[in-house]
């Protein structure tokens, strides 16, 4: 083998999705709502699903089984996104990415759960680590206890709307092409687009210059090729090898780049908490199919 192209998909989609999750609140900053962000995400899905769909000669899985899970994947990953920017609005990306980096555990106990399938050791010990992170993410030592913030729940709802969505997708995979799924995540993210513009404020002004919706655009379109990339690289890739690199390596690029552009030091539980819900992530993304 000449060329390792499965590797340079992945380092692609960590690049791309690392950077992403670390700027993709700033046009809200300059007063682009995130509703419309939504809708500037959704669009750049289409450029990368087109591309997708013509490299496999427009090929589409359209029997009932292949829609019904396409539409779930589609949905559940656009809903998802919806929160997501929400979220990074409202809360910091350091704590939301590894929070949401964790849903890979969802996907295990479904499995778990509907297909009987077998954890082993790693995956059991992704799973506590997973567990013992959530509780430090906004924990106060003094008498009140723990005071989660919105941002704290929303990354929880948007942990397991990813983590169900994993597991169809894993459903999918055994009957579905990736140009499929790939074209139903992208309607999925279209046909959420009416929601989002209903729920803009359109009373307050929208910032429409270039750190508007153009930068919005530049920064999306990061997150949409990405997705397209990992569907390469797991086609010629090794799982075991994928996984953790992409699961575990995006959110540690997202967390330590919104570190720095933040300028601030989080509180030491706050830290160990990232840190065991990224090692958490790593040994679930290590977990064998």
């Amino acid at each position: 083998m000449k060329s390792a192209p499965w590797l340079l998909f992945a380092l692609s989609t960590t690049l791309t999705w690392g950077v992403w999750g670390a700027f993709s609140e700033v046009p809200a900053r300059y007063g682009f709502p995130d509703t419309l962000t939504y809708v500037v995400w959704a669009l750049t899905m289409i450029l990368p699903a087109t591309w997708a769909m013509h490299r496999a000669g427009w090929r589409l899985k359209r029997d009932a089984r292949s829609i019904a899970l396409g539409m779930a994947i589609g949905l559940l990953g656009a809903g998802g996104q919806m929160v997501l920017f929400h979220a990074l609005t409202i809360g910091p990306a350091y704590l939301i990415f590894p929070i949401v980096s964790l849903s890979p555990a969802v996907t295990i106990l479904l499995s778990l759960a509907l297909l009987r399938e077998r954890t082993g050791k790693v995956g059991a010990l992704g799973i506590v680590l997973a567990a013992a992170s959530l509780p430090l993410f906004d924990y106060s030592p003094e008498g009140n206890g723990a005071g989660y913030g919105l941002w704290f729940l929303l990354a929880i709802g948007i942990l397991l709307a990813w983590g169900v969505q994993a597991y169809y997708i894993k459903l999918a995979n055994a009957t579905m092409e990736a140009e499929s799924i790939f074209f139903y995540m992208m309607v999925g993210g279209l046909a959420f687009i009416p929601v989002a513009w209903w729920m803009t404020d359109f009373s307050q002004p929208v910032y429409l210059g270039f750190s508007g919706p153009y930068l919005a655009a530049g920064i999306q379109v990061l997150n949409a090729i990405g997705a397209l990339l990992l569907v390469y690289a797991f086609r010629y890739g090794k799982a075991i090898i994928v996984s953790p690199l992409v699961n575990a390596g995006a959110p540690l690029l997202t967390a330590a780049i919104s570190l720095v552009a933040a300028g601030v030091t989080p509180g030491p539980y706050r830290i160990a908490g990232a840190v065991l819900a990224l090692t958490g992530s790593l040994l679930l993304s290590l977990q064998p199919e």
